[in-house]
């Protein structure tokens, strides 16, 4: 293994750029070339390939975002452009490619190792939506920027004796708003995994109300709707002013958290070990709290398991 490039894809999550930071600087320590990729995909198919240095990666890893920047790939998904992406890296005599993103961007992965490209994936999403790793880079950071939203939401809410929708992200996992309903102490957390039945959550606030409840704040995933038609519902049944307040792009930003800083250094210099022993096809991850290693194919099949105890928590804590 000479060279190695490094890209980012997908949506962008806060430690990614401690996760490159690690990539080139376990390469460099090892002796190998290493180059990052402008723009993912799409970059790697222009050719947006340039050297990196330790310097490269000087006060990066308190950054958000990803200095490497990310983007959509129509053209990657045609087999003519993963066909030209694997031309591009051979004309800059890449040996093996660490692609950091989500599911999404493993599937690239995936299908480059099949064309015969070393690859390996690192976790880079605030979804934490991969079933085979603990957790995701990102993960830590935006569940910790929902906790000082809603801290501040529920000031203003108990003020007004009113009820705040929170909506968050996560897709179709309902991990951010169930981790950051039992830390944050809402009345209710509604998330793709279990839906919600409208006249049960009503029932809650009254049921509340009567034992003297100032305020309710909801929690809800953004897979399961939109948080201004639920508040509207809600406020037309119950009569209690109701308000929304939908989080979105501020849960991608900000300084990594120091969980999210330690797993990308760790998860970034695993990658690169990765390559360097000559495998391919791999994603990094955690599991009972160490760092390994599993064959992409495998991993992107392991079904995800809700965690119904956790859920149970946050129902017990509500009361």
């Amino acid at each position: 293994m000479k060279t190695i490039a490094v890209l980012t894809s997908g949506g962008d999550a806060p430690g990614m750029n401690a996760a490159i930071r690690a990539v080139v600087r376990m390469a460099i320590f090892k002796g190998i070339r290493v180059m990052g990729v402008q723009r993912g995909y799409s970059g790697l198919i222009n050719g947006e390939i340039f050297d990196m240095d330790r310097h490269s990666v000087s006060d990066i890893i308190h950054r958000g975002g990803t200095i490497l920047r990310t983007a959509r790939c129509e053209e990657f998904k045609t087999e003519a452009g993963r066909k030209k992406a694997v031309n591009v890296l051979r004309v800059f005599g890449i040996d093996g490619l660490v692609v950091i993103g989500g599911d999404g961007s493993f599937a690239g992965a995936q299908l480059l190792s099949d064309l015969g490209i070393a690859t390996v994936g690192i976790p880079g999403t605030i979804d934490n939506d991969l079933p085979y790793s603990e957790y995701s880079i990102g993960f830590d950071t935006a569940l910790n920027t929902v906790l000082d939203a809603i801290n501040k939401i529920r000031d203003t809410s108990s003020s007004h004796e009113r009820i705040s929708v929170v909506e968050v992200m996560g897709r179709n996992c309902g991990d951010i708003a169930l981790y950051a309903g039992i830390g944050g102490g809402a009345e209710e957390v509604i998330i793709p995994e279990k839906g919600y039945e409208i006249d049960s959550l009503c029932k809650t606030i009254f049921e509340g109300k009567l034992r003297g409840k100032m305020h309710n704040l909801i929690l809800l995933a953004e897979g399961v709707g939109g948080a201004n038609e639920l508040a509207k519902q809600v406020e037309e049944i119950t009569g209690i002013e109701s308000r929304a307040t939908i989080l979105g792009h501020i849960q991608r930003g900000g300084s990594p958290s120091a969980f999210d800083r330690m797993l990308a250094s760790k998860m970034g210099v695993a990658a690169v070990q990765v390559l360097i022993e000559g495998r391919s096809g791999r994603v990094i991850g955690m599991k009972n709290g160490k760092i390994v290693d599993e064959d992409i194919n495998e991993a992107l099949e392991i079904p995800r398991k809700f965690n119904e105890e956790l859920y149970e928590i946050s129902k017990i804590l509500s009361y």
